[in-house]
């Protein structure tokens, strides 16, 4: 008997994100315990901890959902990590991958998969995956060969097909045949890899053909892949869960009911869902909240100044010289992204779509290929849940191009007119809003590279004091239990290095002085973006932007792509990033560094004292410069142990931003109630010539949080000058930058309470 599902889990106060990997296992997160209970977190967030392919970096392709991994130490590893968490005061929490496996090589490492190759769709493991057996004839197409002419490194030995590091089944009764007659025989087609893109036939994760979908959906497939995360959930292993990717579910709602009806009250569950700037998550997912890229996307826009970036977004266009559909400006460019992928990256996940349509339909496969593209392109959110308000992001067919009746047809369909339709329209929109904003418009157009950041709007960057204080406010009342971040594994750049690069908002004037004194460039783009990166990191590094640089000329696809690189440019831009004198973007680094620290220690203190519970990623309680993955996955390197005896080390490394994280985190520990789900969010009242500069609130009535916003354009404007704070009655001791004497309620001058750090944080007095 299930248990009902309580309205609210318990939550923790915050989390610490740990990237496991075989170079740091459980044994070395056990390590860590003491010095991260000391920092003051309540839960360890564990990346993916169940079987994947052996030397994974991040443990999301899962090929074996029933065993904990092995190089991390198996399961005896991690119920001993849990173990010293809990002597620590402290829970786990833990990623899980419900939308996809590995294709994994060999393929006998995802048994579900190597059974389903052998026997076909007569295996009971046919089940476990979306598979279009029409479409591939009867066979699904596995599309790893190095060329077209692949076939020729195939062998058969001991009653296997190899290819390469790949080994496949044979089906019964074939191993004795000529290859030729082998080869077509079997359940699946070996094809050429650039055959994934047009005709693979089964669904994947966003357009990465390693990884195939699962269909959770069926309570069978459910059981088989959950039944260990659950066992770990009701031994007390794990007090939370982290779900990867619910967009790409056939319903994430039924999903997240059966697992909460599993869990029962003993799991704290956020999901990894991207919402659109004025997009709600469904009120009636039965789920704490999502695991933060809303937030993110407020915190670094409260601390971009729109009147500078859009002055930035001009010069960008002129400096570069990018056709607007090619990075000159924001919606062109986002919607030539979507445009590609839907006629490149994407046509199989279209052509799924046309079947499907047109399956025992008098209807025409161009129009309703065409109007499915249409569609698609369309919807501006990740996904439409027609059944929360999603119908009303789906256009209706008269505001669209394309034949009507074909229009209508598709709308109908994807609105709920054919259930397993909608499932996998959703399904692609997701992919491909991914695909084509994440990973192609976001590395085009970089006006601010900041802005650029999953869940982020490039095009509207900025967000008003007024704003954020209305979102703050709405989670306390509606998902005061959600998660917040600044920085996760899939970040492009950390927080830190996003809050300094935000300065530029402020100052496109000097920025334009030093573009004029970079040296000549492969293009102008690629000086562009690396010279913010430089900036980003506030030193040289050549080595790791050029690194950078060459993920983000490739993820572009104007010069070169992935698919189809051009080695002359990309030796080029790395020849440039390793040698070029950016001296310039250095010296006003140098020059802006007080305001890069404000930015930083405000960003710092406001994630973790407003509503929702926030993750603080693997060495981000420190000054923490990450750029794109790997930089941003690299292992986990703590500070040594505490002396001997101390039971409370000092803060890590000494620097302020830890003294920042370290001061803020005991006092959520220490005050839970305050920062909980009954602490609610009151704006504090500031007024005076700079009002606008000062971001301020009270948590619970026992904690305020004052920070300054825009520092450059405040220190032009005059400073704070008789700028005033109201705070709440009673009595309010300083916790950071320094404990201190506490202050009466009453208008405090904001140039006092800031004298000593643009952030500041009181508790009431006891």
């Amino acid at each position: 008997m299930t248990q009902q599902y309580p309205s609210r889990p318990a939550a923790p106060t915050a989390t610490y994100r740990l990237q496991l990997q075989p170079e740091f296992p459980f044994d070395a997160a056990r390590a860590a315990v003491p010095y991260l209970a000391s920092l003051g977190v309540s839960h360890l967030h564990l990346s993916p901890v169940l079987e994947a392919v052996p030397g994974s970096a991040h443990g999301y392709d899962v090929v074996d959902h029933t065993r904990v991994r092995e190089e991390l130490g198996g399961e005896a590893g991690l119920r001993a990590l849990s173990h010293a968490a809990r002597r620590h005061g402290m829970g786990l929490v833990l990623d899980i991958v419900p939308n996809h496996m590995a294709v994994p090589a060999p393929a006998r490492l995802n048994r579900p998969l190597w059974e389903v190759l052998r026997e076909g769709q007569e295996s009971p493991y046919a089940r476990w995956f979306d598979i279009d057996w029409e479409a591939g004839g009867g066979r699904l197409l596995l599309p790893v060969l190095g060329d077209d002419l692949g076939r020729d490194a195939l062998e058969v030995s001991d009653g296997v097909l190899r290819y390469g590091p790949h080994a496949f089944p044979l089906r019964a009764g074939t191993a004795g045949l000529p290859l030729p007659e082998l080869l077509a025989a079997q359940w699946y087609r070996l094809g050429w890899w650039r055959l994934a893109r047009t005709d693979l036939n089964y669904r994947r994760f966003f357009t990465i053909s390693e990884l195939i979908g699962v269909r959770v959906e069926d309570p069978v497939v459910f059981r088989a892949t959950h039944d260990k995360v659950l066992e770990l959930v009701r031994d007390g292993v794990a007090q939370g869960l982290r779900i990867d990717h619910p967009d790409g579910l056939a319903d994430p709602e039924a999903y997240l009911r059966r697992l909460a009806d599993e869990t029962g009250d003993r799991a704290w569950t956020v999901v990894e869902k991207i919402l659109a700037r004025t997009e709600r998550l469904p009120a009636r997912w039965p789920v704490a909240g999502t695991t933060g890229y809303d937030a993110l996307y407020r915190l670094d826009g409260l601390l971009t100044d729109p009147v500078g970036a859009a002055g930035l977004a001009e010069l960008y266009a002129e400096f570069t010289g990018l056709a607007g559909a090619e990075g000159g400006a924001w919606g062109a460019t986002a919607r030539q992204a979507v445009r590609e992928l839907l006629r490149h990256d994407l046509v199989a996940e279209v052509e799924t779509l046309v079947r499907m349509a047109v399956r025992g339909r008098a209807a025409d496969a161009g129009a309703v290929r065409e109007a499915v593209r249409e569609l698609l392109a369309a919807v501006p959110v990740y996904r439409p849940y027609p059944r929360d308000g999603g119908a009303a992001v789906v256009p209706e067919p008269g505001a669209l191009r394309g034949d009507p009746g074909a229009l209508a047809l598709v709308r109908e369909l994807a609105l709920g007119g054919d259930p397993a339709f909608e499932a996998r329209f959703a399904q692609t929109s997701a992919a491909l809003r991914a695909k084509s904003l994440e990973d192609r418009a976001f590395y085009r157009y970089a006006p601010l590279l900041s802005a650029t950041e999953v869940g982020g709007d490039p095009g509207r960057p900025a967000v008003p004091v007024g704003e954020f204080h209305a979102y703050a406010a709405g989670l306390a009342r509606d998902w005061p239990d959600t998660g917040t971040v600044l920085s996760t594994h899939d970040t492009k750049r950390s927080g830190d290095v996003r809050a300094r690069i935000a300065v530029l908002s402020q100052c496109p004037g000097r920025w334009r002085e030093v573009l004029g004194r970079l040296p000549a460039a492969p293009d102008r783009q690629v000086a562009w973006v690396a010279a913010q990166t430089v900036f980003g990191l506030g030193g040289r590094e050549p080595e790791r932007v050029a690194r950078a640089l060459g993920k983000a000329v490739k993820e572009a696809s104007l010069r070169t792509s992935w698919t189809d690189p051009d080695p002359e440019y990309e030796a080029a831009v790395e020849e440039w990033a390793a040698g070029s004198d950016l001296s310039p973007v250095l010296a006003l680094a140098a020059e802006l560094a007080p305001h890069t620290r404000a930015n930083v220690l405000s960003a710092t203190l406001l994630h973790l004292t407003m509503p929702g519970v926030p993750e603080v990623y693997q060495g981000c309680e420190t000054d923490y410069r990450a750029l794109v993955d790997p930089d941003n996955r690299a292992p986990f390197a703590p500070p040594g142990p505490p002396a001997h005896g101390d039971p409370d080390p000092a803060p890590p490394r000494g620097d302020e931003k830890a003294a920042l994280t370290r001061a803020a985190l005991l006092l959520r520990r220490a005050r839970p109630a305050a920062f909980g789900a009954d602490g609610g969010y009151e704006p504090l009242t500031v007024r005076g010539p700079a009002a606008d500069h000062c971001v301020a609130f009270c948590r619970g009535g026992e904690a305020v949080t004052v920070v300054t916003r825009l520092s450059l354009r405040l220190a032009e404007a005059g400073g704070w000058r008789d700028t005033e704070v109201r705070l709440p009655p009673g009595r309010w001791a300083p916790v950071f930058p320094s404990p201190g004497s506490p202050v009466a309620d009453d208008w405090l001058p904001v140039a006092v309470l800031l004298a000593g750090a643009p952030a500041a944080l009181l508790a009431r007095d006891v």
